[in-house]
């Protein structure tokens, strides 16, 4: 009872890039214990995970798991997951994953370790390291129950290739006995967002430094300039302002992110909003105010006028890519 499974996530029939982070997280558990990984993927083909270290794909064929009636797929996970008596399961922390991973550890009665940054095997136990209080102190959590569920937070751990033979298992999920007391009508896809905030390897993030939604197109000029991989995020002040919408907001009532690489554009820095990014690969701040809270998390730091800054900055990333 070594095996490890990844549960993957698909968005309009593509799996998302998180889900080869959670297969990797899963790979790395699986090689410390003995055992082989398992794939559980519903609304897309998780065939290509393989690549990541996947011994086998379990594509569940049932449209109610991939129907956007998260607790149908739910139920059909936890029942799998008894069937097949996993060591861990490991799941995305990301908005599908936070529904969904504490409805099957309820089911299962069992407990599930959040936003986890780190993992381990100690004496036979899987130990995970997760931010607490805000991401100012970090704390190792041991999990004493079987199996250990966790959700890892996007952008922690860097896909690994470790190709496998991938065996293809088709099942038939169904959860007709679940009532939900709802119906999925359809789903809406933001406009103009070509990348989720909380998916992003890059964030420039603005604030009321920024003085108006207008003034955005400079932001978004930066964001271009670092390419593809680049999204917008926004303060609480800026969303609650209505310059952006609520999708962008990075902080403690908005989205956790962890991004490579954070710009913090004429941001000061509330508690509030650091709980959200201080995990950051690398932060950039720029603000006019050398005092402001954002600089004691920056690795750099500008001070100065955002609005001279941010098109120098934009133009040098330009002219670095293009020579």
């Amino acid at each position: 009872m070594a095996d490890v499974l990844a549960v993957a996530e698909s968005k309009r029939g593509i799996l998302a890039g998180v889900s080869r982070e959670v297969v990797t997280v899963a790979r790395t558990l699986a090689d410390r214990l003995g055992g082989s990984v398992a794939v559980a993927a519903a609304g897309a083909s998780g065939g290509a995970l393989g690549a990541y270290g996947a011994d086998r794909v379990i594509d569940f064929e049932s449209s109610r798991p991939g129907s956007g009636r998260v607790d149908a797929w739910a139920a059909v996970l936890a029942d799998h997951i008894r069937s097949r008596r996993y060591r861990a399961v490991v799941f995305a922390a990301t908005a599908t994953g936070r529904d969904l991973a504490p409805r099957v550890a309820a089911k299962l009665r069992t407990a599930l370790l959040t936003d986890v940054t780190g993992v381990e095997v100690d004496d036979g136990d899987i130990v995970a390291t997760r931010p607490v209080f805000a991401g100012k102190a970090l704390a190792r959590v041991r999990a004493e129950r079987v199996p250990a569920l966790l959700s890892v937070r996007p952008n922690v751990f860097s896909p690994q290739e470790s190709a496998r033979d991938a065996v293809v298992e088709t099942l038939a999920g169904e959860a007709d006995g679940v009532v939900a007391g709802y119906r999925v009508k359809g789903f809406e896809a933001s406009e103009g967002v070509a990348i989720d905030v909380s998916e992003a390897a890059i964030i420039v993030s603005g604030g009321r430094g920024m003085k108006g939604p207008e003034n955005w197109g400079l932001l978004e000029d930066l964001r271009d300039a670092l390419g593809e991989t680049a999204a917008l995020g926004a303060s609480r002040a800026v969303v609650d302002a209505g310059w952006r919408p609520h999708a962008e907001q990075v902080g403690q009532t908005g989205k956790t992110v962890t991004p490579k690489l954070y710009l913090a554009i004429a941001i000061s820095g509330a508690i509030q909003h650091l709980a959200g990014m201080r995990t950051s690969g690398v932060i950039v701040a720029v603000n006019r105010d050398a005092d402001a809270p954002i600089f004691g998390v920056a690795d750099y730091g500008v001070v100065g006028d955002a609005f001279e800054v941010v098109p120098r900055l934009a133009e040098a990333i330009r002219d670095l890519r293009d020579g």
